[in-house]
C-alpha cells in the first residue's frame, strides 16, 4: 500500500514525500482510513511505529476541509510529558502548515504568558500536556467548547503519571459530540476502563503486540552486584569507546547522582528528568543529539517520546519495574531501520524483574560476563579491595579490611563519610601498615535505591469513571 492510496490530499501527499516517507506503516495503513471513515479508535501500538502521523494525517485532512474564520481550538492531543507534547506538536505542524491550520502546544515547566498570546492569535488544533491546558482553562484564555478531535496518545503512561484526575477536569469541558481517538502502548484494565467511558463504538486496531521487541535491537545482560555497577558503567563506557548511550534510572536522585561520577571521570554527561527546567531539558537533549553531550541519564519519563535518530545503546542501569517499560526504554535504540545494543545491568535483588521481562518477551536474554565486575567473578589485579565481593574479601591483605571496617565504622558513628573521618589511606598490599600512597578504599556501600519499586501514582481510571456518569461519554 501506498500513501496516495488513503484518499489523502495532494497537499498532505507533498509534505509526507517531504519527510522521506514512501509507504504507511502497519499502524497507519489499519488507522487512518478508520479515521477518515468517522469512527472513535482504540489503537495499540508500541512507541517509535508511526502512530503520530496515523492521527495527525486524518484530523488534518477533515479539519482543512471546512477552515473556520475564527481559530479557535478544534483539535485537541494530549500528551504525558513535555518532550512528547514538543514531538508530537513539530510533526502535526508539518502537515498543518500546507492546509493553512495553526497547531500550537502548550506545556509546564515555562512561561506561561508566551503560550497565551499564541493562544489569542487564534489555533486550530492545540497539543498539550494537562497540567497547563488546565491552567489555560481556569484562567479563561481558552474555550474547548468546539473541540471535534479529541486524542490521548500514550495514554497508559498518562495514567502512570498520575493523570486521572486531571482528564476527568478535561472531559468536563469538552462536548459530548466529539471524535475521540486514544492510542496507548499497552491495554491495562485502567485503559480499557477510560476507552469504554470515553470511546462511542470504536475500531479496535492492534499491529504491534506488547510483548515483543524490535529485532534490530541485541539485547544483552551483566548480572553484577548493586555496589559495582557504577564501576561497571564506567569500565563499559571506556572500554567500548561508546559515542553516544541512554541511561536509565528509576529515580531521579538516582539519575543526579551517577550523572555526577560520570562527570568526575572526564565523561561528558548530563541528567534528564522531571525537575529540570523545560528549557534545561530542551537545551540538553539538542546537546544530545549533536554529540555534544556522549551519555544522557535519564528516569522514564524520557522512555516514550524522545526521538533521536541512530542512538547506539541503550543501558538499564536499575531493571524497570513494569515489563513492558523495558520494550519502552529499549525501543530508543535500533530505529529507523538502524541496529542498537540494549544492555541491562542486574543486581540479585532485581533477578525477579528480568524473570518478569523474559516472560513478557518468551524468550531469555543472553547473560555476558565482564570478568572482574560480574557477580561472582575475580577482582581484577588492579583493585586493591572492594567490600561485599567474595573474590575481593578473599584476596585482600588482612591489614586493609580492618582497615577499612575501621573507618566505616568511625563513618556510621560520626554521620561522615569516611573519607572526611581523618583516617589514613590504606596500607599497600601485604605490607600490614599504612602507607600515605595507597587509593582510597570503597566503602561498600549499597544504592539506597536498589531493589525499590518506584512509588506508583495508583491512577486507576476509577475516578473518570465516576465524574463522568454525569456527562454520559463527556
Amino acid at each position: 500500500m501506498s500513501f496516495t492510496q488513503l484518499g489523502l490530499r495532494v497537499e498532505l501527499q507533498k509534505a509526507i514525500a517531504a519527510k522521506g516517507y514512501t509507504a504507511p506503516t502497519p499502524v497507519q495503513a489499519r488507522a487512518i482510513p478508520v479515521i477518515l471513515g468517522g469512527r472513535d479508535i482504540l489503537a495499540r501500538a508500541q512507541t517509535g511505529t508511526g502512530k503520530t502521523d496515523a492521527f495527525a494525517l486524518p484530523m488534518v485532512e477533515i479539519l482543512c476541509r471546512n477552515i473556520e474564520q475564527e481559530r479557535y481550538p478544534r483539535a485537541l492531543v494530549l500528551a504525558p510529558t513535555r518532550e512528547l507534547a514538543l514531538q508530537v506538536g513539530e510533526s502535526i505542524k508539518a502537515y498543518a502548515r500546507r492546509v493553512s491550520l495553526r497547531c500550537t502546544v502548550v506545556h509546564g515547566g515555562i512561561n506561561i504568558l508566551p503560550q497565551i498570546e499564541r493562544v489569542r492569535r487564534g489555533v486550530d488544533i492545540l497539543v498539550a500536556t494537562p497540567g497547563r491546558l488546565l491552567d489555560l482553562a481556569a484562567q479563561q484564555h481558552l474555550d474547548l467548547s468546539g473541540i471535534e478531535f479529541l486524542v490521548f496518545d500514550e495514554a497508559d503512561r498518562m495514567l502512570d503519571l498520575g493523570f486521572s484526575r486531571e482528564i476527568s477536569q478535561i472531559l468536563d469541558l469538552l462536548p459530548l459530540e466529539r471524535r475521540t481517538m486514544l492510542f496507548s502502548a499497552t491495554y491495562t484494565e485502567e485503559i480499557r476502563a477510560l476507552a469504554a467511558h470515553m470511546l462511542k463504538d470504536p475500531e479496535t486496531v492492534e499491529v504491534t503486540p506488547a510483548t515483543t521487541a524490535a529485532e534490530s535491537v541485541i539485547q544483552k545482560v551483566h548480572l553484577v552486584d548493586q555496589a559495582n555497577k557504577r564501576a561497571l558503567l564506567i569500565h563499559l563506557l571506556a572500554s567500548g569507546k561508546w559515542s553516544r548511550v541512554l541511561v536509565f534510572c528509576r529515580t531521579k536522585h538516582g539519575a543526579n547522582r551517577i550523572t555526577e561520577k560520570l562527570v568526575e571521570q572526564g565523561l561528558r554527561a548530563a541528567a534528564l528528568h522531571g525537575n529540570k527546567s523545560q528549557s534545561l531539558r530542551t537545551r540538553t537533549l539538542e546537546e544530545f543529539r549533536r554529540g555534544d553531550i556522549r551519555i544522557l541519564v535519564a528516569t522514564d519519563v524520557a522512555a516514550r517520546g524522545l526521538d533521536i535518530s541512530n542512538l547506539p545503546y541503550v543501558v538499564n542501569y536499575d531493571m524497570p519495574t513494569i515489563p513492558e517499560d523495558y520494550i519502552h526504554r529499549i525501543g530508543r535504540t535500533g530505529r529507523a531501520g538502524e541496529s542498537g545494543i540494549a544492555i541491562s545491568l542486574v543486581s540479585p535483588e532485581e533477578k525477579r524483574h528480568l524473570q518478569a521481562i523474559e516472560t513478557l518477551l518468551g524468550q531469555k536474554i543472553p547473560v555476558e560476563i565482564v570478568r572482574g565486575y560480574s557477580e561472582g567473578t575475580d577482582v581484577p589485579d588492579f583493585v586493591l579491595y572492594r567490600p561485599n565481593n567474595a573474590a575481593s574479601e578473599k584476596k585482600a591483605d588482612k591489614a586493609i579490611k580492618e582497615l577499612v571496617a575501621s573507618r566505616k565504622a568511625k563513618a556510621d558513628k560520626s554521620g561522615k563519610p569516611p573519607e572526611q573521618t581523618g583516617e589514613g589511606k590504606a596500607p599497600a598490599k601485604g605490607s600490614g601498615r599504612r602507607s600515605g600512597a595507597g587509593p582510597k578504599p570503597s566503602s561498600g556501600r549499597r544504592n539506597e535505591n536498589s531493589g525499590r519499586p518506584p512509588a506508583r501514582s495508583g491512577a486507576s481510571g476509577s475516578h473518570v469513571l465516576k465524574q463522568g456518569k454525569r456527562r454520559g461519554r463527556g
